[in-house]
Order: C-alpha cells, then sequence, then structure tokens
C-alpha cells in the first residue's frame, strides 16, 4: 500500500472544510478523485503534500510524493525554459549547496524525452501551448521519481494530441506501479480508473467506478452542478472557474 488515509479532516483555522476522508492507494493504482470547486480536492492533495496539518485523523504516504498542478495556475512571465522548468523536479532530491550538474540534466532531458517534448526543451515555458506547458509538468514531476503522483486536473484546458499522449502516459507509470491520484471532472474518464473517491467537503464514496459513480453519489457530490445528457445516466457540468478547494 502506497498511501493510507483514515479518519481524515482539515480546516484552514476555520470551520471544517474537508471530513470523514478514509481511502487507500494501492501500487499501480488509478483513483479519481471527484468533486465540485470547494469541494475538497486541493485541500487533501495540500494535507498529502505537508502543507497543511490535518485537524484529525491520520495518514501514510511515501517520503517523496510527485505533484502536478493545473498548467492554467503557472506563473507565465518566468523567462524558464521548458527543460528549466523539468530541472526545478531535481531541487528536491538535491543538498542546498549542491548545483545541479549534468545527472540532474540527463534526468530532465529523459523526462522531457517521455512526455514527447524533446525538441521544445529550450523553449520558454510561457510560450507552450496549454497542454505542453501541462506535459512539461508532468515532466517536472517524473524527474522528481516519487513512487506516487498527485496530479489537479492535469486534462484542464489541453488539446486533443496532449491529452491522448498524457493518458498513455498515466497508463504506463500505472503500470510501472506508481500510484496516481487525478484530481478531475471528466465522468466518462473517472469511469476508466481504478477507483474513484468523490468529494464534497466531506468523503460522498469511495470505490470502483461501476458502484461508485451512480447517479445518488454523483447528485450529492455535485448536486446542481450534475445535467443529463441523451445517451448517458448522467455527466458533470466542468466548472468555469477556479477556487481554493
Amino acid at each position: 500500500m502506497q498511501v493510507s488515509v483514515q479518519d481524515l479532516a482539515a480546516s484552514y483555522g476555520g470551520p471544517v472544510v474537508l471530513s470523514d476522508v478514509t481511502f487507500d492507494v494501492e501500487e499501480g493504482e488509478r483513483i479519481g478523485v471527484l468533486g465540485p470547486n470547494g469541494g475538497g480536492k486541493s485541500t487533501l492533495f495540500r494535507v498529502l503534500l505537508g502543507e497543511l496539518r490535518p485537524l484529525r485523523g491520520s495518514f501514510q504516504r511515501p517520503s517523496r510524493l510527485g505533484f502536478v498542478p493545473q498548467t492554467e495556475r503557472s506563473r507565465l512571465d518566468y523567462p524558464v525554459s521548458a527543460l528549466d522548468v523539468a530541472l526545478m523536479g531535481t531541487l528536491s532530491r538535491l543538498a542546498w549547496w549542491r548545483p545541479v550538474g549534468r545527472r540532474e540534466r540527463r534526468a530532465a532531458l529523459a523526462a522531457l524525452e517521455r512526455v514527447g517534448l524533446t525538441a521544445l526543451a529550450d523553449e520558454q515555458f510561457g510560450e507552450l501551448s496549454g497542454g505542453q506547458r501541462q506535459r512539461v509538468l508532468v515532466a517536472r514531476a517524473l524527474v522528481q521519481d516519487a513512487p506516487v503522483l498527485l496530479l489537479d486536473e492535469p486534462f484542464s484546458g489541453v488539446d486533443r494530441t496532449s491529452a491522448d499522449l498524457l493518458e498513455r502516459l498515466l497508463d504506463d507509470l500505472a503500470a510501472e506501479g506508481r500510484g496516481l491520484l487525478l484530481a478531475t471532472h471528466d465522468l466518462e474518464q473517472a469511469r476508466r480508473f481504478d477507483r474513484v473517491l468523490c468529494l464534497n467537503r466531506r468523503q460522498i464514496a469511495f470505490g470502483p467506478p461501476e458502484e461508485t459513480l451512480t447517479r445518488a453519489v454523483l447528485e450529492e457530490t455535485y448536486g446542481g452542478e450534475i445535467v443529463a445528457l441523451p445517451g448517458a445516466a448522467a455527466a458533470v457540468l466542468p466548472p468555469h472557474h477556479h477556487e481554493h478547494d
């Protein structure tokens, strides 16, 4: 077991914003994290990353976690290249006094090759397309060589080419034994994951998609954001804005 969470609750110094969270992540498992804006997805990630102390409960996790933020939340005005961003993944493993060397550079280039961006290594990060930037952020996480990756809506705002490549890459990483926690609003994509965690300020459900993604669970998770589509049992209306969860 790579991650284990028991009765987790969290707040930002005021009211409880997330509670009753209990789940685990096995090796090679892809877990979709579903919930509305403000439902607790980002809060859960912050707790697991050590950025926020839990109010109660406990969790176990590897010493290293890879994190892939939403590309639209990334600063685009810094004059850094795609390779520079990928190299940032080495900093957590280097002593503060040790400069980035050839070994780290090779690891960063190998990660960029894996996400199909070797040819754009020297391009400015801010000038890349949304999908390309997201793939660079995945490369940065790969450089960290963490057994578990947390991905905050990695498919949001990316083009179809990048989305297809990312999905294949994530399947490959799971096949290698890495655990993946993916926050998403894409219901059809979540149906292809191994298990699904539904949050709306508390845990609504956790389990295999065929058991978890019922109309009742989705209505409790998303409430008024659920819309019915022809030919589908239910579909989740994606949000048009992002707030702190």
